[in-house]
């Protein structure tokens, strides 16, 4: 079946058929409905091939990121589907392993495919000159055929790019976990994890220092230790540093759950007691942060609405709408057992 066929059948023009079937264009409900019910009756599909070659878009949401088994961005890619199926959108993911260049080859590829939205979701780990002016120069090449650009957890690369951006608050998180031990009477936290120059790993150390400057301490260098954000990270830093004989922090601020859970192993098997001994908090929220022994403190991060807002946002643009969008999600300290104030006698 073709769409002249589909067009026959219901009655009208194979534009008009081609408009409905687009989704892109203003049409008279009545119309709207003779041309969908030819399509069932008829089992038409659409030659997406043939649409590309004419320069429709394809109605595909694009996903890429770094790590498919990471409930972070587990997380996210689930919102970013929901949302995307929601909106009769094919969604489809790609991986990066955190290699530029294979990111800018899937950028490509996808380009040329006219994918409707294209996705990049989590940090950079080197946001130079030259990254952004390529992602500026491909969010408006992209934009000039009507697909569009969206970022998650990354900043734009120039505030007239036309991009979608979804953040969350990554300083004010940090800052909301870091004080929260400080109030606890911890004054020598160990922020322990995140890459060194990636974008999260630096919005997560600068709510650290604030909460810091704001109760009146330095930040001392030796209690930051950055690292893969890994279990295995936080596990060894930690074993690494009390065979060190430095056990000259009271609290750990681990930049995610799963080095706050390595962390939590090692104070354990060292005989150390957590919350007793050390206390620890993390960041991000994962379902399984909840589940260990004792339950994590730690940051919350919408992660789903991340994804869901990114998809809604890219697809409701409108012509008339600014260049850029932009949207900062709130975090939170959802507060467990892994915390307690520093001279509280034990139970």
């Amino acid at each position: 079946m073709t769409l002249s066929d589909v067009a026959r059948d219901a009655g009208v023009s194979p534009a008009t058929a081609s408009r409905v079937l687009s989704g892109r264009y203003s049409v008279p409900d009545a119309t709207r409905a003779r041309v969908e019910r030819s399509v069932r009756k008829l089992g038409y599909v659409a030659n997406m091939h043939a649409r590309v070659l004419a320069g429709a878009l394809s109605r595909i949401v694009a996903v890429l990121t770094s790590d498919v088994t990471s409930a972070f961005y587990g997380r996210i890619v689930e919102g970013i589907e929901q949302e995307a199926v929601a909106a009769g959108r094919m969604c489809i993911l790609v991986t990066t392993q955190n290699d530029p260049g294979r990111e800018s080859a899937m950028l490509s590829l996808l380009r040329e495919q006219n994918a409707e939205v294209v996705v990049l979701v989590g940090g950079v780990d080197a946001e130079n000159e030259a990254y952004r002016n390529r992602m500026a120069e491909l969010a408006r090449t992209l934009d000039a055929a009507g697909s569009r650009l969206v970022l998650i957890g990354r900043p734009s690369p120039s505030p007239d790019a036309p991009v979608t951006v979804v953040e969350y608050d990554a300083v004010g998180g940090a800052l909301a976990i870091t004080s929260h031990l400080l109030s606890m009477g911890h004054q020598r936290v160990l922020f322990l994890g995140g890459t060194p120059g990636s974008t999260t790993t630096s919005a997560r150390v600068e709510g650290y220092r604030k909460a810091l400057a704001g109760f009146g301490i330095e930040t001392d260098p030796e209690l930051v230790v950055h690292g893969r954000s890994t279990r295995n990270f936080g596990y060894e830093t930690i074993t690494r540093l009390l065979d060190a004989g430095r056990p000259d922090f009271t609290a750990v601020f681990a930049c995610d759950d799963l080095v706050a859970a390595g962390a939590m192993t090692a104070l354990r098997e060292r005989g150390l007691d957590v919350p007793g001994d050390i206390s620890v908090a993390g960041y991000d929220d994962l379902p399984q942060s909840v589940d260990l022994v004792p339950p994590l403190t730690t940051v919350n991060v919408p992660l789903a609405q991340l994804g869901r807002a990114a998809v809604q946002l890219a697809l409701r643009r409108t012509e008339d709408a600014a260049a850029g969008q932009h949207v900062m999600l709130g975090t939170h300290v959802v507060v467990r057992h892994s915390v307690r104030p520093r001279f509280a006698p034990r139970a």
